[in-house]
């Protein structure tokens, strides 16, 4: 069968030569359903004239027995024809539709062809491989632009000046106000101005020099 598909498929315009033929095929159907359908009421009008006449006139009634059986012979041998042209028909349609099959999957292993042509294993590995060591760089790229070298050593350094800027301040501030602390005075004494306080103890210091010579 395959030989033979082969060979049909080998045939100049195939498809068109397979359309024409089922077309043929058809219209041949068409025309033998008109004549079984002709040949039908003949025969339901032979059986008609047979009923009518059975009693009254018989030999008119045997003609028409004659006449219908003849008719019922040539309807058999038509529905005959049918079933062999329908089988024709479903042969050609299912010959042509492997035709067609063939060709798209010859066609398809023909562009297949073309493609594995210039592609083969080691090729496909390479590029592969390719693959893989650029999705690699891009990774490294990616995370060298999201977290360049020498930004968290510079921000260590900056943290530490301003720490020592901050120190800085903070010791300058308690130097300096050192010479403002309050001095400590008994509970109830009241502070008096430094200029008094000296004013005093010159004063004490004559009192007792007096003293002394009044001695």
């Amino acid at each position: 069968m395959m030989a033979g598909i082969m060979s049909y498929f080998g045939r100049r315009d195939t498809r068109q030569s397979a359309r024409d033929a089922i077309v043929g095929l058809r219209q041949q159907l068409q025309m033998i359903e008109k004549k079984e359908e002709h040949l039908q009421r003949k025969i339901d009008q032979e059986l008609k004239i047979a009923r009518a006449n059975a009693v009254s006139n018989k030999p008119l009634a045997t003609s028409a027995l004659k006449r219908k059986r003849a008719n019922e012979t040539q309807l058999e041998q038509l529905r005959g024809q049918q079933v062999q042209l329908e089988m024709q028909v479903n042969t050609l349609e299912s010959a042509n539709l492997n035709a067609e099959t063939m060709a798209a999957m010859k066609n398809a292993a023909e562009v297949l062809g073309q493609i594995h042509s210039k592609m083969t294993v080691a090729k496909v590995d390479e590029t592969m491989a390719q693959i893989t060591e650029q999705q690699e760089v891009a990774k490294e790229i990616t995370e060298l632009i999201s977290n360049p070298s020498g930004v968290d050593t510079l921000a260590d350094e900056e943290l530490a000046a301003e720490l020592s800027a901050l120190e800085d301040e903070a010791l300058t501030d308690r130097f300096t106000g050192a010479d403002r602390v309050p001095l400590h005075l008994p509970e109830g004494a009241t502070r008096q101005p430094a200029a008094a306080v000296t004013e005093d103890d010159e004063e004490a210091a004559l009192r007792q020099l007096q003293a002394e010579m009044a001695m």
